[in-house]
């Protein structure tokens, strides 16, 4: 007990003061959370994901286990929750919906945060990785599920395309490839804008509380959060040890892994109408929970 309340005031308590604020507005000052969550997703996440990738510095086989290990973890749990879903007889939309929130986790606006908190900068650096590696899977994989609708492939394509991180991504990678050198005036509105992302992706997620009712089927919830918080983080740990990866690198994995359904599961809920009471219910409960498993496991990791 004397290790896990300080872990717990220091490293998760600031990312839900923040979440609050968020609850605060929507629930008093009735600001629209939909055009909240369009900032974030079409001005915030591009900038976010171009810095990160432009500022990173770890290099190495430690970063290629990584991208591994992130891909790894996702197909895993996209395995594990295609089988509780099919057992549950859950219909087409539904099935995608709860396969979004066992696959991604809240690895941005909450991870990161606690990793920095709780392990420092060198666990930052491999969990930027780990992030980015996650983002770009969870864009495609969840463009996927939201666009294919009726099975149509095309439809999927279509809303890969419309994914504005994806471009960040893609203009990083072409200016590291080159070697080139960000101008000031480039990268500092860059920069800014990034910096806002993750902040307000917070608030997004306690707007989002302030929306979430309780579930029709909670049932279903209680099981998808229970992948997310237990099984998950099992599954990381046993991938880690399989690619022998350790120290810092191996606690960002974890911790990256074992955060609560992801805020960007809510934002694609809300923007292609995916379930969004199943998904937003998911993120509410596995977000208030998720205190509970992660103070023991950053305990664990320590």
């Amino acid at each position: 007990m004397n290790l896990l309340l300080p872990i717990l005031l220091s490293d998760i308590l600031p990312i839900f003061a923040i979440a609050a604020v968020g609850f605060l507005l929507a629930r008093y000052v009735a600001v629209d959370v939909k055009n909240v969550s369009r900032v974030v997703f079409y001005g915030l996440l591009p900038c976010l994901a171009f810095s990160m990738l432009i500022g990173s510095t770890a290099s190495g086989p430690m970063v290629g286990k990584l991208i591994i290990l992130a891909v790894s973890i996702m197909l895993a749990m996209a395995a594990v929750g295609y089988i509780a879903a099919r057992g549950l007889g859950l219909d087409s939309k539904h099935l995608r919906a709860f396969l979004m929130v066992v696959m991604f986790s809240n690895a941005g606006n909450y991870g990161l945060p606690v990793v920095r908190f709780a392990f420092g900068p060198a666990a930052l650096t491999y969990a930027t990785i780990f992030f980015l590696t996650g983002s770009v899977t969870t864009y495609v994989a969840s463009s996927f599920f939201a666009g294919s609708r009726h099975g149509r492939i095309v439809g999927a394509l279509d809303r890969i395309w419309r994914m504005p991180a994806l471009y960040g991504l893609a203009a990083a990678l072409v200016v590291l490839a080159f070697g080139w050198t960000v101008p000031e005036a480039v990268m500092r509105p860059v920069t800014m804008l990034s910096d806002a992302a993750i902040p307000v992706m917070i608030l997004v997620l306690g707007m989002q509380l302030e929306r979430a009712v309780w579930p029709s089927r909670p049932g279903i919830v209680f099981l998808a959060v229970a992948i997310s918080l237990v099984a998950t983080p099992c599954v990381a740990l046993v991938l880690a040890s399989v690619l022998t990866i350790s120290g810092p690198a191996r606690q960002a994995a974890v911790i990256l892994s074992s955060m609560p359904v992801a805020v960007i599961t809510t934002i694609l809920a809300l923007e292609f109408e995916l379930a969004p009471e199943f998904v937003t219910s998911a993120v509410f409960i596995s977000t208030l929970a998720s205190p509970l498993t992660l103070t023991p496991l950053i305990a664990y990791l320590s």
